[in-house]
């Protein structure tokens, strides 16, 4: 009886796993991945040569604006759908880190504000901050303690 049990159940498995083509997948993050960078890329070239900024202000500027839209796509529960098709090709570029810390907080707004929104805004998105805040802290901590003891 186990064993029928235990067949049964591997069956179950099989039909509801989902099959994905890796090739097909990797085509349609290359896409997405690729249709934010082309996006980002126009913006960059917009500031610099028709708003006359230079790079370092036009990738502000485009960084902000790439964020903005992520966040209102997220908003609009249009970027799952993005996220769903492209996979980490959505998921990688500065939009997905947006659509990461936007989601949680629409998601658990009903919640409050402080509660909700306060405590949920950086589920996903804490981490990474914390693990980058840290690291750049130590990195700096060796490079001025490699400095002071003239090794650089």
């Amino acid at each position: 009886m186990d064993e029928q049990v235990k067949q049964e159940y591997q069956e179950y498995v099989k039909e509801v796993t989902p099959t994905h083509n890796l090739w097909i997948q990797m085509l349609k993050a290359f896409l997405v991945g690729g249709i934010i960078c082309v996006i980002g890329q126009f913006i960059l070239n917009y500031c610099t040569n028709t708003m006359g900024l230079d790079k370092e202000t036009a990738g502000s500027w485009c960084s902000l604006l790439l964020i903005l839209a992520s966040i209102l796509l997220t908003g609009f529960n249009i970027y799952p759908s993005i996220v769903k098709f492209g996979g980490a090709g959505a998921l990688v570029p500065i939009t997905g880190f947006a659509n990461s810390v936007a989601a949680p907080a629409i998601e658990f707004k009903k919640e409050g504000q402080v509660f909700g929104i306060g405590c949920k805004i950086f589920t996903i998105a804490g981490p990474v901050i914390l693990y980058g805040i840290f690291t750049s802290w130590a990195l700096g901590l060796g490079y001025w303690i490699a400095r002071s003891l003239g090794w650089l």
